[in-house]
């Protein structure tokens, strides 16, 4: 018999917490050849101020201070503000933090590589591999070039700890993939004054931190009630200023039509909303970003999620397959799936995941679930090509999934409707599901995939049920011992599926310890004929002459 594998501990389930922020956008329409010209410089301006504070935190390193961050804002209020000075400074931190972190996790790739090389190369040439690890390389030849590629991720990972040690980040504004396209023009289809105008638009910088107390939530950018878009110029362009207090006034109007009423209540109320202004450099167009904290809200008990049931969610590359369950694990109806597409554009990937998300929510809805269940999915360590060798299509498919903007925005989409979403473990959904629930939910008008499958094992687990359908029958000689034989429903629940009583008249539950029988036998529901009945029974008055 084969080595039996224990299977591995299954986290529990929690409810995931609502979104803490709210970012809306709305396109500045109607704006005069002024407004544009001015929007220019401004961003150049402190675009260049932005760029020179990158440059001396990235210079700081680890050694930075809040000393430091003063002295910095001290120096770019002089040729801005103290409130424009903020906004950079800030951003300024965000974006080397952020470095930061990828530099971490650029790092753990780095080992996992070379740990997994090590591990293969320890291993005999074509020796099998076993579960979750691969064997060793498959000739030679493979083997060599592999020993060689080991010296190159080790070279590599020194140099990446000791930047990592040092503070060290190599920081682009405006992005390196921006960058590097500018020695592949032909391939991206730019010319270089496209490619220099996307380049430029990419570096300003026209965004300002709100305040609360403040007129509308924000002194540097405003935006009142009816859709008027001030900027308060910093000193070296205050000339250009068509208002009072060196306030520039845009012609276009704003009107943020989705979640416009929660904008409203921030702006009237006078807290604190950031302001982004952005250029399209492909289609000419200006656009204004509003972002602004939601109060932090206690996500809601993990039985009141599942009072309704749920709907078990699985991801895959090209569609979300759904099922329903009731509070007590059964499926409901049957299997659903919302498809989209993932080639193209990164708008148009953007737009098939939320056309996806938007009718799995509006199905929900109507369904009259309280929550849905999806898998914490994390493949940050499946993705490397050291683990999967030459299988280029499986690191493509998995590396294709976007698990993290799924579950980022279907939290972000599901607290407006009130939906609560449950992560679980995915650790064997796929293959218990397929194993306990595909067959006996297959039928002839109805075709049950494996990720349908799946979806039902992931909203079972979520409401606390244990995947399998049924546990085996007990033997018949210990039936007492087994105890109950099913796992449909919970203990405590009425109209439960228990051990059944026996059925013959002479049964301990029939017949009470006085032998007398108390149930009423029953009464035969059958419809006689009357006409026949009537017949049997004769009429005295027809007999007298």
């Amino acid at each position: 018999m084969g080595v039996v594998r224990p299977s591995r501990s299954i986290a529990a389930s929690y409810v995931v917490p609502g979104p803490s922020g709210v970012s809306v956008r709305d396109r500045l329409r109607g704006l005069t050849v002024e407004d544009e010209r001015v929007l220019r410089l401004l961003g150049r301006h402190l675009g260049s101020l932005a760029s020179g504070d990158l440059k001396v935190r990235c210079a700081d390193g680890s050694g930075h201070s809040a000393g430091r961050w003063a002295a910095r804002k001290r120096e770019l209020t002089s040729g801005s503000s103290s409130r424009w000075a903020g906004s950079i400074t800030k951003s300024t931190h965000d974006q080397w933090a952020l470095a930061r972190r990828c530099r971490a996790a650029h790092v753990r790739a780095l080992e996992t590589g070379v740990a997994m090389i090590r591990h293969r190369l320890s291993l005999p040439v074509g020796a099998p591999g076993g579960k979750g690890a691969p064997g060793g390389y498959r000739s030679k030849h493979e083997w060599f070039v592999k020993s060689r590629r080991l010296a190159a991720l080790a070279d590599r990972l020194t140099a990446v700890q000791g930047d990592l040690g040092a503070g060290r980040v190599r920081v682009v504004r405006g992005g390196r993939r921006l960058l590097n396209t500018r020695h592949h023009l032909g391939e991206a289809g730019l010319s270089g004054q496209q490619w220099r105008a996307r380049w430029e638009a990419a570096r300003w910088f026209l965004s300002a931190d709100g305040e609360s107390g403040k007129r509308g939530g924000n002194e540097t950018i405003r935006v009142t009630l009816d859709g008027e878009v001030s900027i308060r110029l910093p000193a070296p362009l205050a000339h250009l200023a068509n208002a009072r207090h060196g306030r520039y006034v845009l012609a276009s109007s704003v009107e943020f039509r989705h979640r416009g009423g929660e904008w409203a209540d921030q702006v009237g109320n006078d807290l604190a909303v950031a302001y982004r202004v952005h250029h399209d450099a492909d289609r000419g167009r200006w656009y204004i970003t509003a972002s602004w904290q939601r109060p932090p809200t206690p996500a809601i008990p993990w039985d009141t999620a599942r009072a309704a049931g749920v709907v078990g969610v699985d991801f895959n590359a090209d569609h979300l397959a759904c099922h329903r369950l009731d509070r007590h694990g059964n499926p409901v109806g049957g299997p659903h799936r919302f498809f989209f597409d993932l080639s193209g554009t990164a708008a148009h990937r953007d737009a098939q995941i939320r056309h996806a998300l938007t009718r799995l929510l509006h199905w929900a809805e109507q369904t009259g679930v309280t929550a849905i269940a999806v898998e914490d999915l994390d493949f940050s360590t499946e993705k490397t090509r050291e683990k999967h060798g030459r299988r280029k299509r499986f690191r493509q498919l998995i590396s294709g999934m976007p698990t993290g903007k799924l579950k980022a925005r279907l939290v972000s989409m599901a607290a407006v409707t009130g939906i609560a979403i449950v992560a679980v473990d995915p650790a064997y959904t796929s293959r218990w599901g397929d194993q306990h629930w595909r067959k006996p939910l297959t039928t002839g008008k109805r075709t049950m995939t494996r990720h349908d499958a799946a979806a039902v094992a992931i909203g079972r687990r979520a409401l606390g049920h244990p995947i399998r359908r049924r546990t085996a029958p007990p033997h018949d000689d210990r039936s007492d011992r087994r105890g109950h034989r099913t796992a449909q429903t919970a203990p405590g629940d009425r109209r439960r599926d228990g051990n059944r009583p026996p059925t013959t008249d002479h049964a301990h539950r029939s017949v009470p310890p006085n032998g007398t029988r108390t149930r009423r036998p029953s009464t035969s529901t059958t419809v006689r004929d009357v006409r026949s009945d009537q017949q049997r029974v004769q009429d005295p008055l027809l007999l007298a002459d």
